[in-house]
């Protein structure tokens, strides 16, 4: 005779299953887009949509897996997607593994299960902010120039400075690689001879706010990237990494049409 634990389990019709799917405000709580019940008020405003289609009914059932979900028109990152921000120091290598055992971005992303990717590059002696992921499609969008993600540099240079420095990048600094030109330009403070300005732009070659600045006389000393498309260092410690919030990644999928 079998023991009450050994009996094989009873397998119900489907009409008695489950239904498929996770409730939709369920999902939406998990993103970190508030409360269970905040989540449901998103709902009942409208403000949720699924595989483009407006939601307001209650317990809509959802694959977080494969459905398509924005609230406010930005996608909601439900998959096992992982987004974060480092602040990197000055004399790390912008690779997640370096052979020659120098300081890299690996180095600040420990006990993770999953493969990062890092959206771009620094220059190694470039401090700032820079993007890692497992999310490879936003990775190659937010580096590809089709799309002109813009990024923001704080340089420290030696003036005194011409009043049409900002024209003339804007216009365009001539390089070996072709022109190159800033989408902004401003002083952010000047202290004697010493000028720490603002360039933006959405060039991603190489060296690239070093080589113009200092193709138009002005020597980068020390450089710092303080954004990367939406997406701000702010107050974030040199060396630490934090997780982007759903509204960021949101923002970064919507820059880039994802």
């Amino acid at each position: 005779m079998l023991a009450r634990h050994d009996k094989p389990a009873v397998k119900l019709p489907k009409t008695f299953d489950e239904p498929a799917g996770e409730r939709l405000q369920k999902v939406l709580a998990r993103a970190g887009m508030g409360s269970r019940r905040a989540c449901e008020e998103l709902i009942e405003q409208g403000r949720v949509a699924v595989n483009g289609s407006t939601v307001t009914e209650q317990g809509k059932r959802v694959d977080p897996e494969h459905d398509e979900i924005k609230v406010d028109g930005l996608t909601v990152a439900t998959q096992s997607f992982l987004f974060f921000a480092l602040n990197k120091p000055a004399g790390v290598v912008s690779t997640m593994e370096d052979p020659d055992g120098r300081q890299c971005l690996g180095d600040y992303v420990t006990n993770r299960e999953t493969r990062l990717f890092h959206v771009g590059r620094l220059d190694t002696e470039t401090e700032g902010i820079i993007l890692l992921t497992n999310h490879g499609e936003l990775a190659h969008r937010l580096t590809h120039p089709r799309y002109g993600v813009t990024k923001t540099y704080l340089a420290a240079i030696q003036g005194p400075i011409p009043r049409d420095l900002g024209k003339q990048l804007a216009k365009g600094i001539e390089l070996e690689d072709g022109f190159a030109r800033a989408d902004s330009f401003k002083v952010v403070s000047n202290v004697g001879k010493n000028y720490l300005v603002e360039v933006t732009l959405h060039e991603g070659r190489k060296h690239i706010v070093r080589r113009m600045l200092s193709e138009a006389g002005f020597p980068v000393e020390k450089l710092v990237r303080t954004h990367f498309g939406p997406i701000a260092l702010g107050d974030q410690k040199s060396g630490w990494l934090r997780r982007l919030t759903n509204p960021e990644v949101g923002q970064l999928m919507h820059e880039v049409g994802l």
